[in-house]
C-alpha cells in the first residue's frame, strides 16, 4: 500500500451529466495519487425551462443558442460551489482548484471532435478558485476516446476492494472500469438512462422511471431488443465511447406499449452493460454501480440478471454514487495541478498515457 507521502490538496470537483438534470459538486482532499478522503457534497437542480433549453442543443455544437446557455450554466455551477463552501465551512481561499466537467454537448471522438461547454476563466472570476476544465479534448485530439474519464479515480477509491471488479456509473450513457491488478480497462457500454428518461418524458410527462416501476409493469420486446443490440457498437473493441445521441435514430417506440417500451429501453440498458464482460480478461466478481441508474432498483435487478453476478451500490462501499464523478473531477484537476496522466492507453484509447484539461487562474498560486 502506498503511504500518504505527497501534498494533500483541497478540490472540488463538479459535474452536469448527460441526462443534464442538475449540478453536483463534491469537496474532496487527495494528493492526487491513492489518497483520497471524500467529503460532502450537493447537488443544485436545473429549473425545468433551463433543463429543457440545455436539452434543445444537445448535439448542436453550432447553436446559436450557445452562448447564452453556456453562461447560465457556468452562472449555476458557481452557485453551486458557493452553497458547497458554505456547507463545508470554508473560504474560496481555502480551497486549492476547481474541477469544472462543463455540459457535453457534442461528442464525436472518431472525427476527433468532442465540445464541453462552460467558462473556466468566468467560474474563476465568479468564484475567486483557479479552475481546471475541458478535460476531454486534449485525448480525443490525440486520437483517444474522450471517455470514460473516471477510471484513475476508481483505481485509486477501489485499492482494498475485492478483484476482479467492475464499476458501472450510469448517467444518461452507462460506463464501466474493470480493475484487476494493474489492468485498468474503460470503456462506455452503451445507453445509461437517457433513452429512458425521455421516453419516460414522451409517453408519461414524467422525467424518470422512479425506483423502475413502468418497466416492472411492462413486458420486454425482445424482438425490438435483439434489434437495438445489433448496433455496431456492441461488438467494437475498447476503449470506446458515445454520444448521448448514437442511438436516436435506431430507437423506434411508436409501435410498443408505453410500459413495454419502458421495460425495453430497461433492458438495452442491461444488457449493454452486461455485453462488456467480453471486453474483460476475466469475468468480474463483483458489478458495482454508481450514478443516478443505481436508484433505479428494476434496472439494478436487470443488471444482476444481465451479468449473472453480484451487483452492489457504491454507497455500500462508503462513497455517494451521487457524488463520485464530481469526486473524479476535483482528483483530476489535483492531477493536471501535478502533471500527471488523466488517461490511459486502456481507458480511453489514447497512444500514451495522456495529460489534459486547461488552467484558469482565479488568484496567485496557493
Amino acid at each position: 500500500m502506498t503511504d500518504k507521502i505527497n501534498t494533500t490538496f483541497r478540490a472540488i470537483g463538479l459535474m452536469s451529466g448527460t441526462s443534464g438534470d442538475g449540478v453536483d459538486a463534491a469537496y474532496i482532499e487527495t494528493d492526487g495519487h491513492n489518497f483520497v478522503q471524500a467529503g460532502e457534497a450537493i447537488t443544485l437542480p436545473y429549473t425545468s425551462d433551463f433543463r429543457r433549453r440545455l436539452l434543445a442543443v444537445m448535439g448542436k455544437p453550432d447553436d446559436p443558442a450557445l452562448p447564452g446557455i453556456e453562461a447560465e450554466l457556468t452562472d449555476l455551477h458557481a452557485q453551486a460551489v458557493n452553497i458547497l463552501l458554505t456547507q463545508i465551512d470554508k473560504r474560496a481561499d481555502e480551497i486549492n482548484i476547481i474541477g469544472f466537467h462543463g455540459q457535453t454537448i457534442f461528442h464525436d471522438a472518431t472525427n476527433r471532435k468532442t465540445l464541453q461547454i462552460g467558462g473556466g476563466a468566468a467560474l474563476a472570476a465568479a468564484t475567486g478558485i483557479n479552475v481546471v476544465n475541458d478535460f476531454r479534448s486534449a485525448d480525443v485530439v490525440a486520437g483517444g476516446q474522450g471517455a470514460p474519464l473516471v477510471p484513475l479515480y476508481h483505481a485509486a477509491i477501489a485499492r482494498e476492494w475485492e478483484k476482479p471488479c467492475a464499476i458501472i456509473n450510469i448517467g444518461g450513457v452507462a460506463n464501466v472500469t474493470y480493475l484487476n491488478g494493474d489492468d485498468i480497462i474503460a470503456c462506455d457500454t452503451g445507453p445509461g438512462c437517457a433513452l429512458i428518461d425521455d421516453a419516460m418524458q414522451e409517453l408519461f410527462g414524467m422525467p424518470h422511471d422512479m425506483d423502475g416501476g413502468i418497466a416492472a409493469m411492462g413486458t420486454v420486446n425482445e424482438t425490438v431488443l435483439t434489434e437495438w443490440l445489433s448496433d455496431e457498437f456492441f461488438t467494437a473493441p475498447a476503449p470506446k465511447s458515445l454520444d448521448r445521441n448514437h442511438f436516436r435514430n435506431l430507437i423506434k417506440i411508436d409501435d410498443l406499449m408505453p410500459d413495454e417500451a419502458i421495460a425495453t429501453l430497461t433492458e438495452f440498458t442491461a444488457r449493454g452493460i452486461a455485453k462488456s464482460a467480453a471486453l474483460f480478461p476475466a469475468p468480474p466478481a463483483i458489478w458495482i454501480v454508481t450514478g443516478g441508474g443505481r436508484k433505479n432498483q428494476h434496472l439494478m435487478a436487470r443488471i444482476a440478471a444481465a451479468c449473472a453476478a453480484p451487483v452492489r451500490d457504491i454507497n455500500d462501499m462508503k462513497y455517494d454514487g451521487d457524488a463520485l464523478e464530481a469526486q473524479a473531477f476535483a482528483y483530476l484537476a489535483v492531477r493536471h495541478k501535478l502533471n500527471l496522466p488523466l488517461s490511459l492507453p486502456t481507458t480511453t484509447g489514447v497512444p500514451a498515457p495522456m495529460r489534459g484539461g486547461k488552467f484558469y487562474a482565479a488568484r496567485a498560486e496557493v
